[in-house]
């Protein structure tokens, strides 16, 4: 038995009480009251899930297992030479809520390389769809191909406890999780670099071998890890997160679930922001003849684009109210080796003129900047221009808080979500409307 297995079976066993005696003694325990904006606004602010996996705090933004990003980029063991953690360290953290010791990340380093070889009829299923295929759909299409895979189908259908389903699960989630970073950078060397395949490298990190297979140079490798911790969990409400509880919970495997959990991602309102705050600032930037503007030149156009009825992208936040740090820790990443590049300029003084005009404005609850306006553009300036990837970036990270969700949701017996619907003249009625 693994040292992960060994403390996660530990960790659930000790857990389980805590959410019987719940249902058991306060299960009537009334958490809100569900107003007709929220149940025809999507649900909004409705306290209805359970997640220990982080927590959205709003002055210290994502909280992964209690502890900060801060907290958890300067705790996690570092690759040798490298400013970033293991992101299999990261993921031992998100099981199990304890930051790893070296030996305990690099058995799951171990681990991971041991699982990461794909089946070949995932590349031929890949080669088979049309050359303009979304990476998204690719992507998706390449996770559910695998479902076959499923050592939870097969424990399931031989039969088993269902105090047991959590650990055929946890078999799924690291088969799955050590074959995305192939899967994806297979799809981008096919789809945009002619074909061109860069072979795995055993010998690395999950981050490293990522930067490796999309022929992206160092320090890229530490933009890959540090990218798929800040993507990787922001509570259970968002659309790809939530899409991933809600078909888990009917028993469907990890491959349904983080192929569907995809396609939630692929949304214009949820998973693409970051390509639409890159392609507006470009547009700044033409707009400007290409010359980094002063800061009152900046200025004017933010207040010219506000009041033509336009947003600037990549600013506020439905929760935070403060700069996100995941913002932070790219700004910092960019600071340090891409200062002078001229569109992280535009975002620096972006970042600089912005929120006084947005506060100033007065109709923003968070004037600062959220992670979509930082992340494009270090994709951009390590060579990864082609926009509609950056989702299936965000798709490896996001698999990773997605899947230990569902692991913690097997464990604790969460039953099939089935919310109950209402009419819209049951509304009317409730408010003293016709019936």
């Amino acid at each position: 038995m693994s040292k992960l297995h060994a403390k996660l079976k530990k960790k659930i066993e000790e857990w389980r009480p805590r959410t019987t005696k719940l249902l058991k003694d306060h299960a009537d325990v009334k958490l809100s009251e569900v107003t007709i904006g929220q149940a025809i606004g999507g649900a909004r602010g409705v306290k209805c899930l359970v997640t220990d996996i982080s927590y959205l705090d709003p002055m210290e933004g994502i909280r992964f297992r209690g502890y900060t990003i801060p907290e958890t980029l300067k705790a996690l063991p570092k690759v040798p030479g490298k400013e970033m953690p293991y992101v299999e360290g990261f993921q031992f953290l998100l099981l199990t809520g304890d930051i790893p010791t070296e030996d305990e990340t690099l058995e799951l380093v171990e681990e991971f390389k041991k699982r990461s070889k794909t089946p070949k009829y995932v590349f031929d299923l890949l080669k088979a769809l049309p050359k303009d295929s979304h990476p998204m759909a690719m992507f998706s299409a390449a996770i559910v191909a695998m479902q076959r895979e499923s050592a939870f189908v097969k424990a399931y259908n031989a039969g088993m406890s269902k105090m047991d389903y959590w650990e055929p699960t946890l078999e799924d989630a690291l088969n799955l999780w050590a074959k995305l970073p192939e899967i994806a950078a297979f799809i981008y060397r096919w789809k945009y670099k002619n074909g061109d395949i860069i072979a795995s490298d055993p010998k690395l990190d999950m981050g490293g071998n990522f930067a490796h297979m999309m022929g992206i140079g160092a320090p890229y490798d530490d933009v890959a890890r540090l990218y798929f911790i800040l993507h990787s969990d922001h509570e259970s409400g968002n659309v790809s997160a939530h899409t991933g509880h809600l078909v888990a919970s009917a028993l469907s495997d990890m491959y349904y679930a983080i192929s569907a959990m995809l396609n939630g991602l692929a949304g214009p309102l949820h998973g693409l922001a970051n390509e639409e705050v890159l392609r507006w600032i470009q547009g700044v930037m033409q707009e400007m003849g290409g010359k980094v503007p002063s800061e009152e030149e900046m200025k004017k156009f933010v207040w010219d684009t506000l009041e033509s009825g336009k947003v600037v992208p990549g600013f506020g936040h439905a929760v935070l109210r403060k700069t996100d740090p995941r913002y932070t820790a790219q700004r910092d990443f960019c600071l340090k080796h891409l200062p002078e590049d001229p569109i992280f300029k535009y975002v620096d003084l972006l970042y600089k003129v912005v929120p006084p005009i947005l506060v100033e404005q007065g109709k923003a609850k968070n004037p600062w900047p959220n992670v979509d306006a930082q992340s494009g553009v270090i994709q951009w300036y390590y060579g990864l221009t082609e926009y509609e990837f950056y989702t299936v970036l965000f798709g490896i990270g996001r698999a990773l808080g997605v899947g230990a969700n569902v692991i913690w949701d097997r464990a604790l017996g969460y039953p099939i979500e089935r919310p109950k619907s209402v009419t819209t003249a049951m509304l009317e009625e409730a408010v003293g409307g016709k019936k």
